[in-house]
């Protein structure tokens, strides 16, 4: 579903790993592990499970030989689990040393990330080019990945000191803003000249303010025809990092601005790794870009709603969609689009689920302890006792069969 009047960006397509991202290719869905790359079983484990939470690309680590070495056991491993989601590789500092050293690591990647202002000190602009060398030799993209916290100091103190000699010198943001797209954008044109083709760049330009990284983005965006990857950087914990994030990419992302995005949470001790690739997926969601699982409506309750039942259920089934999701996604094409609502009273309750595909309006405080249930528009059972939620369920899972189900044949099954 498009967002009326949004006019995507154009953008040059970039193939990694199979996985087409910019052009007219939709917005991709990326993360990255925060297992030791070392540690093959582990890493490859949260992999899988970063792919079937729903993420087309997957970054990880590769800081030294140790990991370097690792990565081709980590890609044949995930090959035998039929894991087959684009690995990346993020490298720093000593990535001219470990791509050289070890070509095994270097053929098995999708990708290559690579920081311009982390590639060394005084050979930096060598360093950099022996990496896209690499990247030209094993026929590998590269992202170009500016950061605001990693920024080539060197290009920095350039621009710093020519805007002070100015009569009227500039904020200090400005510059850094400006010295983030040249080093973005001088990075790429070095690649280029050592004969890297554009269509195997990918640039990003992150910082960790909502404003600054809406800034920098609508300026590159203007500037350049690379596909842009959306991240806001360090973006913090819990409710704090996922509204930040939401924030920042859904006002470029609404703009047609991004070609992929990862939410870079910082998850709790323990944490699931792959919630920064749900709340990826659902911002794209919300704003109408892209559909990846069953939405399911819930009134927030009030007064009326005195009983917890109607959150409960809700809970339940949005818990039941999203474990049946990995099924459903591969029998049933089309069942992401579907719009489930869970309602408390019969204030909304009716209209709300009338409008959804499926939706069940439960009783509120002191109402009739009844549950009508409506399918497509139009009332289908009412139902009543104490297994309404696993009733609500087998009827949502009937309908799922007669509307997404395919016949042998290729066509769609009838429906209700």
């Amino acid at each position: 579903m498009a967002i009326p009047n949004m006019q995507r960006r154009k953008s040059i397509p970039v193939n990694v790993g199979g996985i087409q991202v910019g052009g007219d290719a939709p917005v991709v869905v990326q993360s990255m592990t925060n297992t030791d790359t070392a540690d093959i079983d582990e890493t490859v484990k949260q992999i899988a499970e970063l792919s079937d939470a729903g993420s087309e690309l997957v970054r990880i680590t590769v800081n030294n030989k140790e990991a370097a070495k690792a990565v081709p056991y980590i890609i044949e491993k995930l090959d035998k689990k039929n894991v087959e989601v684009p690995v990346i590789g993020d490298f720093h500092y000593n990535g001219h040393v470990l791509l050289t050293q070890f070509p095994d690591c270097a053929k098995a990647l999708s990708k290559y990330r690579i920081n311009p202002g982390n590639t060394g000190t005084r050979a930096r602009d060598q360093n950099f080019c022996t990496i896209v060398e690499q990247a030209i030799k094993y026929d590998k993209p590269v992202r170009i990945g500016v950061n605001w916290g990693s920024l080539d100091q060197q290009l920095l103190a350039e621009k710093m000191d020519k805007n002070n000699a100015l009569p009227e010198p500039r904020e200090s943001k400005e510059v850094m803003m400006e010295t983030i797209i040249e080093s973005a954008l001088r990075s790429a044109e070095m690649a280029q000249d050592v004969g890297l083709a554009k269509n195997r760049i990918i640039i990003s330009c992150k910082m960790s303010g909502v404003q600054d990284l809406v800034d920098v983005y609508q300026r590159m965006g203007s500037v350049c025809d690379y596909p842009l990857h959306l991240g806001l950087t360090e973006a913090g914990m819990g409710m704090k990092g996922v509204v930040a994030s939401s924030a920042a990419l859904s006002i470029l992302l609404q703009q047609g601005i991004g070609d992929t995005i990862r939410i870079s949470l910082t998850p709790m001790p323990g944490g699931d790794r792959a919630e920064e690739v749900r709340v990826a997926q659902q911002i794209l969601q919300s704003l109408g870009i892209r559909n990846f699982i069953p939405q399911v409506t819930a009134c927030p309750g009030c007064g009326r709603t005195k009983s917890t039942y109607f959150q409960e259920l809700a809970d339940e089934i949005q818990g039941y969609i999203r474990e049946m999701m990995p099924v459903w996604r591969e029998v049933y094409p089309g069942v992401e689009d579907m719009h489930v609502a869970v309602m408390g009273c019969v204030v909304n309750g009716p209209g709300e689920s009338k409008y959804a595909d499926i939706g069940i309006s439960l009783p509120g405080t002191f109402e009739e302890p009844k549950a009508p249930v409506y399918i497509d528009g139009k009332h289908s059972v009412t139902l009543q006792g104490d297994h309404i939620g696993k009733e609500f369920r087998g009827i949502m899972d009937t309908y799922i069969v007669n509307r997404f189900g395919v016949k042998k044949n290729g066509e769609k099954a009838p429906q209700n």
